[in-house]
């Protein structure tokens, strides 16, 4: 199981504002890109959204439901890889003074990821947790809110 935690120096109010919003969902989570609300509305309770996970020549369609959302302190995720399975993506986030600590466990639920779930897998799971929570935490401290964003100069995005 690859659980990690980030301290972020942001409120726990502060880092779900990020969190809840959809557009920013391929800033932080590794690999996404083209984020869009498939149902619902982000994140409450069974909302989902739709993305594309680039791996060199090929794009993956992926959906992701939240499956308990209790703002602004829990958010669990599953996140649907079609025939590679489920994964289950639990985020807690703690005031710690004035800041946010911010635990992620994240693992295989279901299908093949589920089944084929060894240590090797923990370990890039381990990886791509890191680089996650170190965007996250960057998207989180560099927001100012709305005043930040300029009307026709896009968001940076990274993959």
């Amino acid at each position: 199981m690859a659980v990690q935690h980030r301290l972020i120096k942001k409120s726990p109010e502060d880092v779900w504002k990020i969190l809840s919003d959809a557009e920013r969902y391929g800033d932080w989570v590794v690999g996404t890109s083209r984020a869009d609300e498939a149902k619902g509305r982000w994140p409450e309770l069974g909302a989902s959204l739709r993305y594309e996970i680039r791996l060199g020549p090929l794009t993956l369609r992926n959906r992701t439901v939240v499956r308990r959302s209790e703002p602004p302190t829990v958010l669990e995720l599953e996140a649907d890889s079609g025939p590679l399975g489920t994964a289950r993506i639990a985020m807690e986030l703690r005031p710690w003074g004035e800041q946010t600590l911010l635990i992620l466990d994240e693992h295989p639920l279901r299908g093949a990821g589920g089944i084929l779930h060894n240590r090797l897998v923990d370990m890039a799971q381990l990886v791509r947790g890191r680089a996650m929570l170190a965007r996250l935490a960057r998207l989180c401290e560099e927001d100012e809110g709305p005043a930040r964003a300029t009307p026709g100069r896009p968001r940076p995005h990274t993959v």
